[in-house]
């Protein structure tokens, strides 16, 4: 299980691009692809710039970093699709959220179950109210997964 290309162009869509350091909407310093922190775990600061390629690169080491982390929490195998769909999910909301989310029970109950679309939906909301981007985001998961 890895993430495929169709999986990392899903994220840089959503997530944008932005080569100088800009506060998210929790309010903490980000930069290219929604990086906090970059691979020596050194925090993003305001003020901070780097080049595409290093965006680029950044990305790839956070991806693999959160790959690393939720590839122990499947108990089948997923293809590459589903397990792309997933880490974009996981990318966007945290691991912790995929650990605990009925999204991963019924992963691991039955990869296939067409349930698991409605999962990826549920996952539409902040601040109780339904957010475009987030719905976008999560109708384009389930298709990846699906696919």
């Amino acid at each position: 299980m890895k993430v495929n290309q169709a999986g990392i162009d899903l994220v840089k869509a959503f997530e944008g691009c932005k080569l100088t350091a800009y506060l998210c909407p929790a309010k903490i310093p980000t930069i290219g692809f929604g990086a906090t922190f970059y691979q020596d775990g050194t925090k993003v600061k305001l003020g901070d710039k780097i080049t595409q390629a290093q965006a680029d690169e950044l990305l790839k080491h956070h991806l693999d970093t959160f790959a690393e982390r939720i590839i122990t929490y499947f108990k089948k195998p997923l293809n590459d699709n589903q397990f792309s769909a997933v880490l974009s999910f996981s990318y966007n909301l945290g691991t912790g959220a995929l650990k605990s989310s009925n999204l991963l029970k019924k992963i691991n109950a039955n990869p296939a179950d067409q349930t698991i679309r409605e999962e990826f939906l549920k996952w539409k909301y902040a601040g109780g109210k339904i957010l475009p981007g987030l719905e976008r985001r999560r109708i384009a998961e389930s298709k990846l997964y699906f696919s």
